[in-house]
């Protein structure tokens, strides 16, 4: 039978944990009949990456590609992934992720099983002791796909499978205007979705990501939800124009305003507290992006972008 054929895509930008995810993926247990290659993507001016992945070459037992694709833009390095990717599943995972040993086995099975053109799996957050506690209860890092009316329409790119032949994925690629603020990898699946391709969820198909002091802050979770928010909006302004737009927009102020009000009405209660006010920023984000506000670019800085 003809091996079925699987890249894993990482791309990386100056961040020394790429070690440790390369290591999670040489313990990755392969299923039978799978042939997998791993791609390493650069996205730093010089080809800082270049030695790490070599010196993680000698010890990996499964292949592994280096490609340098200047500069700050994650974009750029996500579609350098998609053109050197030879392979029935493109995989990725972010260069501070580790997987578990089924991870790949399982977002496979769900792919066989559901047909999904795409498939998600679930991102665990892991908190140092001194992250804030209301943080570790509401578990805010932890990522997981949202339903809408029982269906999943768009995703992200820390932990999903790519049926490269699918006709909602083949010759896509992402938004490089989107590269520096983020909120690429939403696009681009929800453009999948609207050509037809169906998602899926792993739900056992874990990896883990643990959550540095710099991103243990309530501001930026909060830079964080307005910037999904100015992504969704870009979205729907792309596909509402004038009082469609305009309804869309009060929509989103009646949100925000509800959940700050809740928020306010929760002030002793700090996870729920600071759920609805971060929910309310994202509401608020979705305002700014249905009428063009310039969008929170932190790729391409160094703390903000790994």
């Amino acid at each position: 039978m003809t091996p079925l054929r699987v890249d894993i895509a990482v791309c990386t930008f100056r961040r020394e944990a790429l070690d440790d995810t390369l290591t999670s993926l040489a313990r990755l247990t392969v299923p039978e009949g799978v042939h997998l290659r791993i791609i390493v993507a650069d996205n730093d001016a010089e080809p800082s990456a270049r030695e790490r992945v070599e010196a993680a070459r000698t010890r990996m037992p499964i292949d592994l590609v280096y490609v340098h694709c200047p500069a700050g833009n994650i974009s750029i390095a996500r579609n350098a992934c998609l053109d050197a990717a030879d392979a029935d599943f493109l995989a990725f995972v972010d260069d501070d992720e580790t997987v578990e040993p089924l991870w790949l086995d399982r977002l496979l099975a769900e792919a066989a099983a559901s047909g999904a053109d795409v498939v998600l799996g679930p991102v665990q957050a892991v908190y140092a002791p001194e992250a804030p506690g209301w943080m570790q209860h509401g578990d805010f890092h932890s990522t997981h796909p949202v339903w809408v009316k029982g269906e999943i329409r768009t995703g992200y790119t820390c932990n999903v499978l790519m049926r490269l032949a699918a006709p909602s994925i083949t010759d896509r690629r992402f938004d490089l205007a989107l590269g520096r603020s983020g909120g690429e990898d939403t696009a681009f699946f929800d453009q999948v979705h609207a050509a037809g391709g169906r998602i899926g969820f792993a739900r056992d198909a874990w990896v883990r990501e643990p959550v540095p002091a710099s991103r243990a802050r309530f501001s930026w979770l909060a830079q964080r939800r307005l910037r999904m928010g100015q992504t969704h909006g870009r979205i729907l302004a792309e596909r509402h124009e004038g009082v469609a737009r305009w309804t869309a927009a009060i929509g989103a102020t009646a949100k925000c305003t509800a959940c700050l009000m809740a928020a306010l009405g929760l002030a002793l209660l700090p996870v729920r507290r600071n759920r609805f006010f971060l929910r309310g920023l994202l509401h608020a984000g979705v305002i700014a992006g249905l009428f063009g506000s310039r969008t929170i670019e932190p790729y391409g800085k160094l703390e903000a972008a790994r």
